[in-house]
């Protein structure tokens, strides 16, 4: 029980840092509203739980393990970062409000945008291939390993969609004092391509 709670405060503390998730997350609610934030909260964590399910089966570590295949999602990863950048610099914005065209087809390509933005940092697969077993006891067989290091990752999944759906509500309520007018909106579509292709510059470091 007192590694959990360890476990716990440690996830809480590392999620609580900014990073590419967090700022994807709060730049996609601040452009396009409230709705769009939190659909991408629960797009990112659907690809934390895809690293976990990874890390679990020893997906993770085959991936690790073989430098070309790292190199290849690394690759893959900052060309998405740069194809979401050079969008929202090419984007115009209407003067419609975000929260009033919520369509269907919009929503899923955000959520999409929002699990490859995850799925495809490379940094994810080595945290958790480094982080969970941690807090795992010694010696245990590896059908409890993956048990235990499956719960901790649904420990850590939980802390991070709170956290980042807090964000999202936060992008969501500066919305208002960003958009408004065309000169604001254009300036926040530059703004968040600029952000997208820092990310992806971000990737390599």
């Amino acid at each position: 029980m007192t590694s959990l709670v360890a476990f716990a405060l440690a996830s809480l503390a590392l999620v609580a840092v900014p990073g590419p998730n967090l700022v994807h997350i709060v730049t996609r609610s601040v452009q396009e509203g409230r709705r769009a934030g939190l659909v991408s909260a629960l797009g990112v964590e659907t690809g934390t739980l895809l690293h976990v399910l990874a890390a679990v089966g020893g997906l993770a570590t085959l991936v690790a393990d073989h430098p070309a295949a790292l190199a290849a999602l690394r690759y893959a990863g900052a060309g998405y970062l740069c194809h979401l950048g050079v969008r929202a610099l090419r984007h115009h914005p209407s003067a419609t409000a975000p929260e009033e065209r919520p369509d269907r087809q919009r929503l899923l390509r955000v959520y999409g945008d929002a699990v490859l933005v995850n799925l495809l940092n490379p940094k994810v697969v080595l945290f958790f291939l480094a982080f969970l077993p941690q807090f795992l006891p010694t010696g245990l067989p590896p059908g409890q390993t993956r048990a235990r290091m499956l719960v901790l990752g649904l420990v850590f999944l939980a802390i991070a969609l709170t956290l980042d759906l807090g964000y999202a509500l936060l992008g969501a309520a500066l919305t208002g004092r960003l958009r408004g007018t065309p000169r604001r909106d254009r300036r926040l579509s530059r703004l968040t391509g600029g952000v997208h292709l820092g990310l992806a510059a971000l990737v390599f470091l």
